[in-house]
This record gives C-alpha cells, structure tokens and sequence, in this order.
C-alpha cells in the first residue's frame, strides 16, 4: 500500500492543474463566444490585430462587417472579434484633455519653447533645438 501512495500522489499534483486549466479554456471559449454572438449594429469593438471599428452588420453567421473609418466597411470573421469597447462618457474626455492642458502649461514653464501657428489659427509650442556637444 505504501509503495502505490507516492505514484498516486505524482498523478495527483500533475492532474490537478491540468483540469484546472481545461475549465478555465473552456469558460473563455464560451465567453468568446458570446461575445461574437451578442454583437449588433454600432458596438464600438476590437479586432485581434487592435484594429478599432463599429460593427455595420451582423446577418452573415461566420462572418461581420465594421466600419473602420467613415464609409469603408470591411468584412472580418467573427472570430477575429476580441472585445467590445465601451465608448468613453464626455465627462472622462473632458477630465483628461484638462489634465493634458495643465501638465502641458507645467511643462511649458519648464522647457524654453517658442509659439508657432499653423494654417488652422492653433498654436503649438515646439521646444528650441538641443545642442549637441562635440
């Protein structure tokens, strides 16, 4: 009896976490899946190359149509589908482009810049050139 107790315990530990990962597989698999499944027209999704698109149609069963730019509309299979996005509130926009604003004035404070203007009437602050030593 002793003899078979330490095999048993090796096939013990080396099955463990070979379930353990099979389950997890399978509960990502099904998720993936409904995820492809649940898509309609207008989610903001991304693709796995990182592509970023609005799903256009959703008819075909293997296939999707996203919209990447405006007007083009290309087709992908569903399986290329890795996330729906959840489009960002104003609010956060807001938020962050004033946090930008002012790490931007602080950084302007820091570095000598001059102001230029382009065709638009914006103004863009480029720092002076660095000088290199010979």
């Amino acid at each position: 009896m002793e003899g078979l107790f330490l095999p048993l315990l090796l096939m013990l530990v080396l099955a463990v976490p070979l379930i353990m990962g099979t389950r997890k597989q399978k509960k990502m698999v099904a998720q993936q899946q409904e995820l492809q499944n649940s898509l309609t027209p207008g989610d903001r999704v991304m693709t796995t190359s990182g592509l970023y698109a609005t799903v256009a149609d959703t008819s075909d069963e293997s296939t999707i149509d996203l919209e990447i730019a405006d007007g083009v509309v290309t087709t992908w299979l569903r399986q290329a589908i890795r996330e729906r996005i959840d489009p960002m509130p104003d609010e956060d926009a807001d938020d962050s482009s004033e946090k930008t604003a002012e790490s931007a004035d602080e950084s302007a404070v820091e570095v000598s810049a001059t102001s230029t203007t382009d065709n638009n009437g914006s103004t863009a602050q480029v720092a002076e050139p660095l000088e290199h030593k010979k």
